[in-house]
């Protein structure tokens, strides 16, 4: 994310120019590309909540800010701030605006429609998109990179270093979808298991960026104040994107405590006739 880090123990910039730009180039072209389709939709009169639009094209900025924006802060601190909008607040924030919903929404019947519910409701998609192993691949990531000599080896050339930073974009936006449980894909997972997957999750995140405080990835020499600030910005604000998730959740078990009470309604009056 930026510039080739010079030293050891500079600025944790790890997406190097040969990935970084291809991605930020990614992210513009989708957040167009939903707008578009979005636009389309209305126009042909399907309801398509403009909140939908707002989350991608939030999320797609955040993306963008954290790989090529400036970040505040020295540099594990920036660092945990570009942590935080590439592999969390992004993601989350994608997986909110149903993106495999709409692109569904906008292809006709067809080959290509087919093709994509296959992939969605695939035995591969189902095992990634299970959220005990969606949150493994995320957070299992994460703690290899910050608790081993990964960090150290991405540093030494900037394509695994950005190859590593696309893998955290990625397994952020697959964990996401996998709680937040939006898009058709296959399998179903009830809100006890998500809320569990969350919440597990959330607890991993949260001791790895306790243990960051107390002492830096391995082969770094990070001051002692830019990683506790680093750690606290990671612990807090990774607590502010899970709380988001917790958030589409309870959305979804009030609309569904709201079916099951409108059907129960609905079979006592049909019982009373």
């Amino acid at each position: 994310m930026g510039a080739r880090p010079r030293r050891r123990g500079a600025a944790a910039v790890v997406t190097a120019g040969p990935v970084a730009a291809p991605l930020v180039l990614a992210c513009v072209l989708a957040a167009v590309g939903y707008a578009v389709g979005a636009a389309r939709l209305r126009r042909r009169g399907d309801a398509w909540p403009w909140r939908r639009d707002c989350a991608v094209v939030a999320g797609c900025a955040a993306v963008v800010w954290g790989l090529a924006g400036p970040v505040p802060g020295r540099p594990f601190t920036a660092h945990a701030g570009r942590h935080l909008l590439v592999a969390m607040a992004g993601p989350a924030l994608l997986a909110a605006g149903r993106p495999l919903t709409l692109v569904l929404r906008l292809l006709p019947p067809g080959a290509p429609r087919r093709g994509l519910l296959r992939v969605a409701h695939s035995p591969a998609a189902g095992w990634l998109l299970f959220p005990p192993v969606a949150a493994a691949v995320d957070l299992g990531g994460l703690w290899l990179l910050y608790r081993t000599d990964l960090w150290a080896a991405a540093h030494q050339n900037p394509l695994p270093g950005g190859l590593l930073e696309l893998h955290m974009l990625l397994a952020g936006l697959v964990f996401a979808m996998a709680v937040c449980r939006l898009d058709p894909v296959r399998g179903r997972c009830g809100l006890p298991l998500r809320a569990v997957a969350l919440l597990a999750a959330g607890a991993a995140h949260a001791v790895l960026a306790k243990s960051l405080y107390v002492a830096g990835p391995p082969g770094t020499a990070f001051a002692a104040a830019d990683l506790r600030a680093g750690a606290r910005l990671m612990y807090y604000g990774g607590d502010a994107v899970e709380v988001f998730l917790a958030l589409v959740l309870a959305v979804q078990w009030y609309a569904a405590a709201g079916r099951r009470r409108a059907r129960r309604a609905a079979s006592v009056a049909v019982g009373a006739r």
